[in-house]
């Protein structure tokens, strides 16, 4: 659910010690118009910001975390029992993804795992691109995993949702625009787990641990541990290209819009260019990516339009 980000001219890359201050969406808050302002700020200027009090326990998060680290700790012999299938579930091993072969000498140094929404065979949407049943390590070999994993990605959900109700007021909707059947009703989210091994990135020499890109979709919500890695880049048509680290926040989610809603926003919005390099220690996160239903139309929505401003 990642787009690569072709021509970012890594010889010209320069980064940023400083870590930008982005602004924290509190989903517990009553002040909906402060949460809107604070969102659409975000949203024109570089596309990310962080959502904390999301109603999430610590306990589920850490759950979550903790089963990470035990699937990826199993020998590569049991994680390739389940690896990817054409449904886009599964694991992918170390350098199975190129996010940014422009300037990557080799794949991404990173080891994932995709769960999708629960579609069982015999169901006709199965047939669909991107729907259908997933693929779960033995219960044998890893106790209560997939129920973990399962209560975590209806959990995430009712998150986005969330969000996407304030990105709907930022954008002057109706706050329900983005709850109809055909978008977030029955959308196509992706939970990833991602893994880093302790190796350290080199972007002069084409090595990440995961290249420049943007994400396809709606929104994506990213849970990780302590470990520097994520930088943005907030200009990413800008030469030479400036990168940024964000910073970890311990029970929050980072959120990043995808290139789906900065075209339904007519631009108005941006998507978020931002890579991963690796600082030499074991880096654990866990992205939710949030894509509407397979059937749902995108075209430039009606408040984001005018005659000076026609659709893109």
């Amino acid at each position: 659910m990642e787009k690569k980000q072709s021509g970012t001219g890594t010889d010209t890359d320069s980064v940023t010690k400083n870590v930008p201050f982005l602004n924290r969406i509190d989903l517990s808050s009553p002040d909906i118009h402060q949460s809107v302002s604070l969102l659409k700020q975000a949203c024109l200027d570089s596309g990310i910001f962080y959502v904390i009090n999301h109603g999430i326990s610590e306990e589920l998060m850490e759950e979550v975390f903790e089963q990470n680290k035990k699937f990826f700790g199993l020998p590569l012999s049991e994680k390739m029992k389940v690896l990817r299938n054409e449904k886009h579930r599964g694991y992918t091993p170390l350098f199975d993804e190129i996010l940014d072969p422009d300037n990557q000498v080799h794949g991404d140094l990173k080891e994932g795992y995709y769960i999708g929404v629960e579609v069982p065979e015999d169901d006709p949407k199965a047939e669909k691109t991107f729907y259908g049943p997933n693929v779960w390590p033995s219960d044998d070999i890893l106790p209560g995993w997939r129920h973990t994993m399962e209560k975590y990605h209806l959990e995430a959900l009712e998150v986005a949702r969330a969000i996407a109700r304030i990105i709907a007021l930022a954008l002057d909707l109706e706050a329900d625009f983005f709850d109809k059947p055909e978008i977030l009703g029955q959308p196509l989210a992706f939970l990833r787990l991602l893994k880093y091994p302790g190796q350290i990135s080199d972007p002069s020499n084409g090595l990440y641990g995961a290249g420049a890109h943007t994400d396809y979709g709606l929104i994506t919500l990213l849970a990780t541990d302590d470990v520097y890695g994520l930088q943005i880049c907030k200009d990413k048509y800008a030469q030479p290209q400036v990168w940024e680290f964000i910073a970890p926040l311990k029970g929050a989610f980072i959120v990043n819009l995808g290139d789906m809603l900065e075209r339904w926003s007519n631009c108005l919005f941006k998507s978020t260019l931002h890579r991963v390099l690796g600082n030499g220690q074991e880096r654990y996160s866990i992205a939710y990516f949030v894509e509407p239903s397979y059937d749902c139309l995108v075209e430039c929505l009606p408040t984001c339009k005018s005659a000076k401003n026609p659709p893109k």
